[in-house]
Order: C-alpha cells, then sequence, then structure tokens
C-alpha cells in the first residue's frame, strides 16, 4: 500500500489550457483529505483503489456551511471530505472503474457510540465551482454523504456505482446542495440513507444565504435504500428547490421512493417537480410527502417560516408488493398544493394504501385509487405545464452539459 502523495509527481500538463492529469494507476493508495485545483483530471486507472485513511486526524476539520450555519451533525465546524475542492472550474474526477474507498466503518462506529467531536466527512464535497464530471467509477463505504455538490454549477455525474451497507448511518448517494444545472445519469446506488437529495441549506442559515438548487435531471437511475428514499428533497431546502426532473427510475427493497422532507421553520419552497416512468419492487411507500420532518439546527429557527410546497408533479409508475401507496402529510394551514398524480398502477399489499392529509390535487388513472384531497375534478393546468417543463429541462440541461464539455 503507497501514499496517494507520491502520485503528485505524475502530474502531466496537457492541452493548451493549462490542465493537468494525475493518474492513479492499479493499486491501493491510502490517503488523508487532499485537495483538487482547476482544469485537473483525477484518473483512476482499473484496480487503482484510493483509501481513506482511518485516523480521523488525517481529515482536517473546517468551518461550516454558511447556508448551514452549523455541521450537520454537531455544532461547530466539520471534517473535509476525501477529496475536496473549492471555487474550481473544469474539474474532473473518472477513470476506468476504479474506487475511492472511504472506510467509513470506524466513523459509524464514533457516530453510534455518540463520540464524534465534528460532522463526519464526506467522500467528495465540491464547492462553488463550476464545470464538474464525476464518471465511470465506484465509491464505497463513504465515511457520511457520498457525493456532495455544494453551491456548484454545471455538475455531470454519470455511469457511478456507490455503495455502503443498507444499515450504515446516513451515507446518502449523491446530493445536490444549492447547486444549479446538475445532471445524474446512468447510476447504480445501495446505501444506508437516501440515494439522491436534493438540498439547499437549513433553517434561517439556508434562508438568509438564500441560493437555491435548480434544474436538477435524473435520468436511469437504479437502486435501493432499507431505511430512506430513493430520490428525496430536503429536509433542508431552505433556500428553495425547483424544476427537478427525474424519469427512467427503478427502485427495489427500499423504505420509499419518492419524498418531500420539509417542516416548519425551513421557509423556502419546492415546486416544478416532475417525476414519470418509475418501476417499484418490494417498496413499503411509493410516495411519501412529510411536512413535520423536525431536526433543526438550533433553536434561533422561526416557526412561522412555512414552506411552499405545489406542482409536484408524478406519472407512469407501476410498482409491484407495494405495502403502501402514498403517506401525504402536508402541514395544517400550509397545505401542499397541485399535487398532480396519473398513471400510477401499484401493486397493494395493505388496505390502508393512502393517507393524506393538508395536500391538495389531482389524480387520474391511479390504482389504488387516490385518497379524497387528490380528487380534484378539473385537470389543472400546472399539469399540462409540468409535462411541458420536463422536455425543456432535459433540452436544456444537454446543451449546458454538451457545452461545457465540449470546452474540453
Amino acid at each position: 500500500m503507497e501514499s496517494v502523495e507520491q502520485l503528485t509527481l505524475q502530474a502531466d500538463k496537457f492541452g493548451d489550457k493549462g490542465g493537468a492529469k494525475l493518474f492513479v494507476p492499479a493499486g491501493r493508495w491510502l490517503t488523508g483529505s487532499f485537495d483538487l485545483i482547476s482544469h485537473l483530471t483525477l484518473w483512476l486507472d482499473k484496480d487503482a483503489v484510493i483509501l481513506g485513511s482511518t485516523n480521523p486526524d488525517d481529515w482536517p476539520v473546517v468551518d461550516p456551511l454558511p447556508s448551514y450555519g452549523r455541521g450537520r451533525e454537531l455544532p461547530g465546524g466539520r471534517h473535509k471530505s476525501l477529496i475536496y475542492g473549492q471555487d474550481l472550474t473544469d474539474v474532473v474526477i473518472t477513470g476506468n472503474n476504479g474506487t475511492i474507498d472511504g472506510q467509513g466503518s470506524i466513523w459509524w462506529s464514533l457516530f453510534r457510540n455518540k463520540t464524534l467531536d465534528y460532522t463526519r466527512p464526506h467522500l467528495v464535497e465540491l464547492m462553488n465551482s463550476a464545470g464538474v464530471l464525476i464518471s465511470n467509477l465506484t465509491f464505497l463505504d463513504s465515511p457520511f454523504w457520498n457525493i456532495h455538490p455544494v453551491y456548484c454549477s454545471q455538475v455531470t455525474v454519470k455511469k457511478v456505482k456507490i455503495l455502503a451497507p443498507l444499515d450504515s448511518p446516513n451515507t446518502d448517494g449523491i446530493d445536490p446542495d444549492s447547486s444549479d444545472n446538475v445532471c445524474i445519469e446512468d447510476c447504480y446506488i445501495s446505501t444506508g440513507d437516501d440515494l439522491i437529495a436534493i438540498k439547499s441549506g437549513w433553517d434561517e442559515y439556508g434562508i438568509a444565504f438564500g441560493r437555491p438548487s435548480t434544474n436538477i435531471i435524473i435520468n436511469r437511475l437504479t437502486g435501493r435504500t432499507a431505511t430512506s428514499a430513493g430520490i428525496a428533497i430536503g429536509s433542508e431546502m431552505s433556500g428553495g428547490v425547483s424544476e427537478v426532473h427525474a424519469q427512467d427510475i427503478r427502485f427495489f427493497d427500499s423504505y420509499s421512493a419518492i419524498r418531500i422532507k420539509t417542516s416548519p421553520g425551513r421557509g423556502g419552497y419546492v415546486r416544478n417537480v416532475f417525476v414519470s416512468n418509475m418501476t417499484l419492487e418490494n417498496v413499503d411507500i411509493a410516495i411519501r410527502f412529510t411536512g413535520t420532518y423536525g431536526d433543526h439546527p438550533d433553536d434561533k429557527f422561526d416557526p412561522n417560516a412555512l414552506p411552499l410546497i405545489e406542482k409536484i408533479t408524478i406519472k407512469d409508475v407501476i410498482g409491484q408488493n407495494i405495502k403502501r401507496a402514498g403517506l401525504l402529510e402536508g402541514i395544517e394551514g400550509d397545505n401542499f398544493v397541485n399535487i398532480c398524480l396519473s398513471n400510477i398502477i401499484l401493486n397493494v399489499s395493505s388496505s390502508y394504501s393512502w393517507n393524506c392529509s393538508n395536500v391538495q390535487g389531482y389524480s387520474d388513472f391511479v390504482s389504488p385509487e387516490a385518497c379524497k384531497p387528490l380528487k380534484e375534478r378539473i385537470f389543472p393546468e400546472h399539469c399540462s405545464d409540468c409535462y411541458n417543463l420536463s422536455n425543456h429541462l432535459q433540452s436544456s440541461n444537454n446543451q449546458t452539459r454538451g457545452a461545457w464539455l465540449l470546452s474540453w
């Protein structure tokens, strides 16, 4: 086993843009947290493994994110991710299916034993960066979230495999956070928490920072999670989340498929979410909205800062061995509105297929029949808008992604 620092001499200049390529050959390379630079390609060859150190001292502590106000798990700072970058442009993390292994079990033990001093590190975190491509790699046993682009633009994550034990704590797969123009496609994720969680800051800190997540495209995602959701929005969504399009999705042996999580005090909004062509097998709850998630950073949040949840469309879904079709719980006095469900056919084992409160919307060709609050008789105009939105987002994202990739 060798140290990854030995590889730095292999960084070669290439092209006319002053970029560099750091090539990681086959072997096992042990390292603590390290930083990337702009115009860099980090390339892992087949059978190359970057191993995260099992010594927490090798993961420096950095300041909390301003949109969170503190570490996500504990007050104060947080451990820097294994692979980190800030204020970068044109960064590629890729290879011939090499592996980035966080060796997270030591961190999971610290979490379970409540002996952490700071919030656990991610495997990859890029901040304030633009033009990011992560592809053709396996991410294994992250200490905390796996891939976390935060305050980023033009991010593509494709053809990655993300794996962690189903009981590993908070090992989210991909978490776009206060980021825009993000494309996630052709990925397989099996972890101990949400496979994809779209976020935008936490309570008063996220409201003050005010950077939303928008234009998020998810294509051809497959995975499972025994405790959480395949695709989640929130619960940290105080900067707002909008224009989310997901299609060609398959979740199996999972707790829930689509989930929106929020709470009084979050503020912000979730709007214009479109999910289509989803296949479910052995899923406990197909669709879940939670309006009283709780979990605040401190006691300074404003309980009257209510989130706006509207224009959520889910269509063309089939499911086998589903325990419950939907558990949709809005906020009293702050209904989740304009929910559109269409062409959803679920084989549900429970007699209590739907449970809805403080929500309002429309349903058509849904089996088992949706709950009464989702039975508006007039087809809402925004449903058509959402369908048209999906094509617009797909075209816009492809153009944006293609433009920056062609610059390489």
